[in-house]
């Protein structure tokens, strides 16, 4: 792999006792002919699951699932310079409080970082120093509601995933608990945030994960429970969201047991990808921009068991699907005309994967 076309690909993993993840992973990859090199160990660190990038510097954040930090109960969200060369070098870590952490993102600009918990039930946020560094935890939200109707799965809040709107104005989770899409103003310079309402999704859908267009109009979010992928309309001024259509992440006549789990838009935004764990399969849709609305195209096999993770190309040309469960990487090249996914050679092995992260071009 010639240095001109070097770029790394990060991996969360869970860390188990028994397991043989030791953090997270770093793996060369050529976006001339999407072929993988030989993963190594970035990070040492414990149940990295959910992995993010700084807007405008050269720091990774992670998410830390454990039992206790600094010795205080819940998770934590890590800091890490990335090195020219790509590797990575801890700044700081920071306790999240309550249960352990789920999911992050940090704002357009650079100032503020949120991470949600599924356990605990909280929204937290943190501000960031120029550097990147995660200061003490400012806000605390505990979003509210009735339980949706699956006793096993909704018994409580469980606040999935946050996605930020293109205007830096709001920050929308995802609450598989509560079948409720909370909203949330943000202000990057105080690292506030501020409950603005919420939309129900259907009984028993399980919200988890959700997308915006570039243009801010629309909101993809995938439903865990039900198997399916929502889409909203989003109000450009006040942040609502109105539901326009729903479609199935499965084929007909599926009876299986099943959990979705990531949504992505292809940079384009003609085509849209989630998975399914459980029939273990990416489900590929066409997309109007004009209308966010979605036409199925194909299911295909992701590869392995239980694809909890994946991500595409910055150039969309490739499509990197990480099964956890197998422990393998596998890669699909993307038709550019039909977005239509047809898998490749090249594979890798990473033991328990769960985050696909794209490093910046030349790391």
């Amino acid at each position: 792999m010639c240095a001109a076309s070097r770029q790394l690909i990060f991996i969360g993993t869970y860390t188990p006792r028994e397991g043989a993840s030791r953090g997270l992973y770093a793996v060369p990859f050529d976006p001339a002919t999407g072929a993988l090199g030989t993963p190594t160990v970035a990070a040492e660190t414990p149940n990295p699951t959910f992995l993010a990038l700084h807007p405008g510097r050269r720091v990774l954040y992670a998410l830390g699932e454990s039992g206790t930090v600094q010795g205080r109960p819940g998770g934590a969200v890590i800091a890490f310079a990335l090195a020219p060369d790509g590797g990575l070098a801890p700044l700081n870590t920071e306790p999240t409080g309550g249960g352990s952490t789920t999911h992050l993102a940090a704002d357009a600009t650079g100032r503020m970082l949120i991470a949600v918990s599924y356990s605990g039930g909280q929204v937290a946020s943190f501000p960031l120093a120029p550097d990147g560094r995660i200061g003490a935890r400012i806000g605390w939200q505990l979003p509210a509601g009735k339980p949706g109707p699956n006793p096993a799965r909704q018994d409580r809040p469980h606040p999935h995933s946050v996605t930020l709107s293109p205007d830096n104005r709001f920050a929308y989770v995802c609450d598989l608990g509560l079948d409720r899409i909370f909203r949330y103003r943000i202000d990057p310079a105080t690292a506030a945030l501020t409950a603005d309402g919420a939309q129900p999704t259907a009984p028993g859908a399980g919200p988890r994960h959700g997308k915006i267009s570039a243009d801010g109009r629309f909101l993809h979010v995938i439903n865990e429970l039900a198997g399916t992928i929502t889409t909203f309309v989003r109000d450009p001024v006040d942040g609502g969201l109105r539901p326009v259509q729903t479609v199935s992440t499965l084929p007909p006549g599926f009876a299986g047991e099943n959990a979705t789990a990531e949504i992505r838009l292809h940079p384009n935004e003609r085509f849209l990808y989630g998975s399914n764990r459980g029939h273990d399969s990416l489900a590929v849709f066409a997309r109007d921009p004009a209308s966010g609305r979605l036409t199925p195209v194909e299911i295909v096999p992701s590869g392995g068991g239980h694809p909890r993770n994946f991500a595409l190309s910055p150039d969309g040309a490739w499509l990197v699907c990480a099964n956890r469960d197998s422990g393998n990487l596998v890669v699909f090249r993307v038709d550019p005309a039909t977005g239509r996914l047809t898998r490749t050679p090249h594979t890798a092995a990473v033991p328990q994967a769960v985050c696909v992260l794209f490093g910046p071009a030349g790391s």
